[in-house]
């Protein structure tokens, strides 16, 4: 992975991406002619008419185990783990890396491949990997089946440049089966890291041969899918670079998550199968960072390593501590996000001892006096900001206040709340000491009785009375009026009710088989029924044209062409009341998206869901 990465995009929040600075090198032959390769079955038909988005990841039961259960191991392992993180070069200087050690050390294509052929992970213990997942708390994992050097951790029947044919480890086992096996019986869920770029395979960077190269690249996919039945995919290296040349496009991205979701509609697939924007994927990865704020218009998991390498380093012992791990941890949940730590197995396959025992510790935090309850199946609450002492998730009717800054005797917790709320009862996780709670100036005072419970953190368990909430909806969704042209002239060639506006055309969809993929235009009216007496903060995410008004109020006003992009604004709104509603999207050229979200301190992001949208 992840020397130099891309850096996250989060919508409107942080900054476009930049492109990857490479070290010197050029790109390495096969260690064999690769095979011939199948070609892939042809994607999903589409065209005018096709609409991508099949739900909404923000609350679909597809992605609802990886909502709950926020946080996971990552592993990096493969060819380069045999190095353990020095090359000596021919004039006895030493260069040091991990993952990208081929790479950033200028290690002649022979002599990597000759090496990887000594490559024998004898002492991998899938069961021992998984129960220190399962010691940590963690809930999935995530392994590099193919990194950027484009060796194979599987045995891959597209070509011989993998850990069965081209290693000195037993070639009767396989360590991804090995450790689907263990994960499925300890109910762990299981995904699979892949590079996009590859620095082996000859055909990758002629764009000539790149076809040739895609069709080995979907072969491998499908025998992921077939053979181990991943619940994720984890894809990298979609960014532009050389040496060698790396030209994938949004399209490509586009071609391969429709066939992805075409071999298995339950996958979850990273933004990174695309260009990494809000509209690749279900979800954002920002890496070695966690975003300050809840990301817009994407669910979003952190990548983080346990020292300073991904891959396994024998000198590397800058090991975060287990404090940095959990605060990290209750940092990313009350944000929204999921949490993927990373270990590095030496190259016989072991975890470092120093990994295991800082994994231990955070799974013993999560596990004394329910406090994992702050962070599984937790997120974000907008009734609350964000406190200085700590973090503030919500389940339910209940905040799970982590202190992590505990005050001196007597001394309050000042709480600052968004929204009108009461606190019914208080206390601290693990016991039996009273919580003093006071209305104070913008929000509560909590005082605590005692002292901390540990030196990590500790939860204060608030039950709270939210807001009063409307009851439920019954709408049916807004009606779409759509035109064959981009600037809404003449009569609409098709009129629906759309139950949420909720469009992926990507290239080739449009809102109806008679109006083409390109200059189209769609206006969506009737009215929103909200269910709390609160701001909300409605958000777009578009390419190419959008504006929404609000009881004819402009909200958002986003008219000059654009790639995908997030839009937001906020209106305050009534419960139960029926606001009248319009949005105006066109779209001109290229790819083609229109999302309609909101939120508010009582309502999580999502996609304005049908029972809450009525048709004119």
């Amino acid at each position: 992975m992840h020397s130099r990465p891309k850096p996250f995009r989060a919508p409107v929040v942080l900054a476009a991406p930049v492109a990857l600075l490479l070290a010197a090198g050029g790109p390495v032959a096969a260690a064999h002619p690769p095979a011939p390769a199948t070609r892939p079955p042809a994607r999903t038909a589409a065209g005018p008419g096709t609409n991508h988005a099949t739900d909404d990841p923000f609350t679909a039961a597809r992605t609802s185990w990886w909502r709950q259960d926020r946080f996971g191991m990552f592993i990096h392992f493969g060819a380069y783990s045999n190095l353990e993180g020095e090359y000596t070069r021919p004039d006895g200087t030493v260069c040091r890396n991990a993952e990208w050690i081929e790479r950033e050390c200028g290690i002649p294509a022979a002599e990597y491949e000759k090496q990887a052929a000594t490559f024998d992970p004898s002492a991998f213990d899938a069961e021992a990997i998984v129960r220190a997942a399962k010691d940590a708390g963690q809930r999935y994992l995530v392994i590099t089946a193919k990194h950027h050097d484009g060796y194979a951790m599987w045995p891959t029947k597209q070509n011989t440049w993998n850990l069965r044919d081209h290693s000195a480890f037993d070639p009767h086992r396989d360590i991804l089966a090995e450790l689907k096996k263990a994960a499925d019986a300890a109910g762990i869920k299981l995904g699979f890291y892949y590079s996009i770029w590859d620095w082996h395979d000859p055909d990758f960077a002629d764009p000539a041969t790149f076809p040739r190269y895609k069709q080995r690249m979907y072969g491998q996919l499908k025998e992921l899918i077939d053979n181990y039945d991943p619940a994720l995919l984890w894809f990298d290296g979609e960014w532009d670079a050389e040496r060698p040349a790396n030209r994938w496009s949004r399209r490509d991205g586009a071609d391969l998550q429709a066939y992805l979701h075409g071999l298995n509609p339950r996958l979850i697939v990273n933004n990174r199968v695309g260009k990494r924007e809000v509209v690749d994927g279900d979800f954002g990865t920002p890496e070695q960072e966690i975003p300050a704020e809840p990301v817009d218009g994407q669910l979003w998991e952190s990548c983080m390593t346990l020292n300073d390498h991904w891959g396994f380093a024998r000198y590397d012992t800058h090991w975060k501590s287990p404090a940095t791990v959990v605060r990290n941890l209750l940092d990313v949940a009350s944000r929204g996000g999921n949490y993927l730590l990373n270990v590095g197995p030496d190259k016989y396959g072991r975890i470092p001892q120093p990994s295991v025992d800082r994994l231990r510790e955070t799974g013993r935090w999560l596990a004394a006096h329910g406090q994992g309850d702050a962070v599984y199946g937790a997120g974000y609450t907008g009734l609350v900001a964000a406190p200085p002492w700590g973090t503030v998730s919500r389940r339910g009717d209940v905040l799970y206040a982590a202190v992590t800054s505990w005050p001196a005797a007597g001394t309050p917790l000042h709480l600052t709340a968004r929204a009108p709320f009461d606190i019914t009862s208080a206390r601290v996780a693990g016991s039996s000491q009273r919580v003093r709670v006071a209305r104070s100036g913008d929000g509560f005072d909590l005082t605590p009785s005692g002292a901390a419970t540990g030196p990590l953190a500790s939860v204060l368990r608030l039950t709270i009375e939210p807001p009063a909430a409307a009851p439920a909806g019954d709408g049916t969704g807004l009606t779409a009026r759509s035109w064959a042209n981009d600037s809404f002239s003449g009569p609409p060639a098709a009129v629906t009710v759309d139950p949420t506006v909720n469009k992926s055309y990507r290239f080739d969809g449009s809102p109806d088989a008679g109006i083409p993929a390109d200059h189209f235009s769609t206006r969506w009216t009737g009215s929103v029924q909200p269910r709390f007496d609160e701001p909300y903060t409605f958000t777009t995410v578009s390419d190419d044209t959008v504006r929404l008004w609000i009881d004819d109020r402009l909200v958002i006003d986003s008219t000059t062409p654009h790639g995908p992009k997030v839009d937001k604004g906020t209106v305050v709104l009534k419960a139960g009341h029926r606001h009248r509603i319009r949005i105006d999207y066109t779209e001109r050229t290229g790819e083609a998206y229109l999302k309609l979200l909101w939120s508010s301190p009582s309502q999580a992001q999502e996609i304005v869901p049908r029972s809450r949208l009525h048709a004119d």
